[in-house]
Order: structure tokens, then C-alpha cells, then sequence
């Protein structure tokens, strides 16, 4: 009887590749399902937020823009909104005095008093903020970074705060943007449904 010896199943660079990828995607995946979770609900904050700065000027707009854009790299809901205020230069025009408005809401454990009673999953996330993290964030927002950290950062749910943000005033030389935390926030994976046109409780407007 002819002995039969198995063939080696050999795998092409694609496929290492894909199994790779497979792999690290389970992994990722079964990180994010065991990471603690604790039930959180969502509380609403309006402020009117004035920049008072040396080094760098925004429009209203454009300030408007920044704070958005840090109020989501913070933890905050989804539909978070930033407006530009009541400024006396124009639409897109610097402005010494640029103010804007911001509505947002920021998750809170569970037994905190809050606007919103519904709750849902909540997690700790950790948050880096540098220049060119948010990848729209310059050293010429320093200043902007550091009143965002004493006026609005108070709003969200932290702890290991880090603060190492160094402002020079009048030049960007020797500036230097680094403030890390952990934000109580929705679960990375709920802004991102797996199936499409779902919708995660976590992020979805009150």
C-alpha cells in the first residue's frame, strides 16, 4: 500500500497578510468586549467661551471650529456643537475678542445627577491632546488648549489628568501642546456600528 505524505499548505505573502490581519482584528475585538464597562447617562452644558490670547488670532468661526474639534477629542457626545458668537468682525475675519458658544454633553457614572435618566454604557478612554493630535490642532493653539483645560475640561468626567502644556507668549519657538487624560465616555466601538444603519444608544441625541 502507497504511503500518502500531506503537502505542506504554503502560504503567499497575501495570505500571511490576511491571516495577520484576521488575527489582530480578534484581538482587538475581544480587548474592546472585556474592557470594564459601567452604566453612565449624559449631562448637558452650554457655555459661551472667550479666547483671550497673545500668540494666535481666530475668527469666531474659526475658533468655533477648534472647539469642536476638541470637545469630541475629549470624550464628548457625537453631536456636539460649537457656534461662532456675537463678534464684531465679520464671517472668516480675525477677531481679538473671538467668542463662540458651545452646546454639548459629556457622560457621568450612572449616579451622578444628570439632565438625561437614560443609561448607558460608559467606559474610560484614554485622551492625548499634542500638536497634531487632533491632527487639525498647531502649536499656535497652546493658549487655546490651556483655557479649554481650566474652562470646559472640568465639564467631562476625568481623572489622571496630565498637564504639560508649556505657552510662550507672542511666539510658537518653545511652545509645546501635552495634556493627557482619561475621559468617562461611550465605548469607542458604539460611533462605530458594526451593521449599517444602526444605531448605538451611546451616541444617539436624548
Amino acid at each position: 500500500m502507497e504511503n500518502v505524505v500531506p503537502t505542506p499548505v504554503k502560504l503567499g505573502l497575501v495570505g500571511i497578510a490576511s491571516l495577520l490581519c484576521a488575527v489582530l482584528a480578534s484581538s482587538a475585538a475581544f480587548a474592546d468586549d472585556t474592557a470594564p464597562h459601567s452604566p453612565g447617562v449624559w449631562q448637558k452644558h452650554e457655555y459661551s467661551f472667550q479666547f483671550l490670547g497673545f500668540t494666535t488670532t481666530y475668527s469666531c468661526d474659526g475658533l468655533a471650529d477648534k472647539l469642536k474639534l476638541l470637545l469630541t477629542a475629549s470624550g464628548a457626545r457625537s453631536d456636539a456643537k460649537a457656534r461662532a458668537g456675537a463678534c464684531a468682525s465679520g464671517f472668516g475675519r480675525p477677531d481679538k475678542f473671538a467668542r463662540a458658544d458651545l452646546t454639548f454633553y459629556t457622560l457621568a457614572p450612572a449616579d451622578s445627577t444628570a439632565s438625561d435618566p437614560k443609561p448607558v454604557d460608559g467606559t474610560w478612554i484614554p485622551v492625548s491632546i499634542a500638536s497634531q493630535h487632533p491632527r487639525d490642532l498647531g502649536t499656535g493653539d497652546c493658549e487655546l488648549v490651556e483655557q479649554f483645560r481650566s474652562n470646559v475640561l472640568g465639564m467631562f468626567t476625568t481623572q489622571n489628568v496630565e498637564s504639560h502644556t508649556t505657552c510662550v507668549p507672542h511666539q510658537l519657538s518653545g511652545s509645546t501642546i501635552d495634556l493627557k487624560f482619561e475621559s468617562f465616555a461611550a465605548p469607542p466601538k458604539a460611533a462605530h456600528p458594526k451593521h449599517p444603519g444602526a444605531t448605538s444608544p451611546g451616541n444617539s441625541p436624548s
